[in-house]
């Protein structure tokens, strides 16, 4: 009777402790999802309801007359194409630069690898607001401030040492047998490198084109202070301009077309999430 009770107890913590667990889930998705949605919902209302001060999550009367408004500018359209070109251009280069350096520096142990973890480390503690005058005069003189081309190169720089140190942890977890029985069966260091490697490391790649791709979509300063052209002008500085000089927002374009900038990301999300689960796969078969 009495090991009865004990396991019947141990039953019933286990119970609540996984309650509690997808509770706080729960709490923390809400709190993820309900500024989105809040977002969303605010976009199809009128601005009259905007207005109203009566909070209501579901629209009285369903609208698009914000998304109408919005499409209907042009610069805002510009914007959205030149944070796509400098978002894109960004992730390519970063992981192409990352990735063989991450490897590199985890499979051959030499005095260099720690002044590259020292200034990965380092670079990390700087604000931007730091660097922005150095960073600015030395684009001045490259004839870079006002292009596309010197803020990706900006953000190439600022990305790298955090996806760097990223892909550095995936490529540790890689067993290093799994090369030396490779190599033994003859496979050359492309093969190595591309076909047992590369397929490990699709979850790390996936992770890192994300990182640099939402962090060059989403800069702000950088790119308020570099570019001066109207034409050049990236998305967050242009949603930024919704917001009047006296700080009366266009509460509704400003969100709809917030809701319009978060697209990207999330299709990016959804095209790499195969990559996630596809590395997954391998990783099993080949661990």
């Amino acid at each position: 009777m009495e090991s009865m009770n004990i396991i019947s107890g141990r039953m019933l913590k286990r119970r609540v402790s996984r309650v509690l667990m997808h509770g706080l889930i729960l709490m923390f998705l809400v709190y993820l999802l309900f500024p989105l949605i809040w977002m969303i919902s605010t976009s199809f209302k009128p601005t009259p309801e905007i207005y109203s001060g009566i909070p209501t999550l579901i629209p009285e009367v369903f609208t698009i007359e914000h998304y109408l408004t919005v499409l209907e500018e042009e610069r805002l359209l510009v914007s959205i194409l030149n944070s796509l070109y400098v978002g894109i251009v960004t992730a390519i280069i970063v992981v192409l630069i990352s990735l063989p350096a991450a490897y590199a520096l985890t499979r051959y142990r030499t005095s260099v690898n720690k002044l590259v973890m020292g200034w990965i480390l380092t670079s990390q503690i700087f604000p931007a607001i730091l660097i922005m005058i150095p960073l600015f005069i030395i684009l001045r003189s490259l004839h870079l401030t006002d292009s596309l081309s010197g803020l990706v190169l900006v953000y190439v720089v600022w990305d790298i040492p955090f996806v760097l140190w990223m892909l550095q942890g995936y490529v540790k977890e890689i067993p290093v047998e799994l090369e030396e029985a490779a190599a033994i069966d003859g496979a050359t260091q492309g093969q190595i490198i591309f076909k047992i490697i590369m397929p490990l490391l699709l979850p790390a790649v996936g992770a890192a084109v994300l990182f640099a791709f939402i962090s060059a979509w989403n800069e702000f300063f950088f790119a308020l202070v570099l570019l001066k052209s109207p034409d050049l002008t990236t998305l967050p500085v242009e949603l930024a301009r919704y917001t009047g000089i006296e700080g009366q927002a266009r509460t509704g374009p400003l969100a709809a077309a917030s809701f319009i900038a978060t697209i990207p990301s999330i299709v990016l999300f959804a095209i790499l999430r195969k990559w996630f689960s596809s590395g997954a796969l391998q990783g099993a078969v080949k661990g």
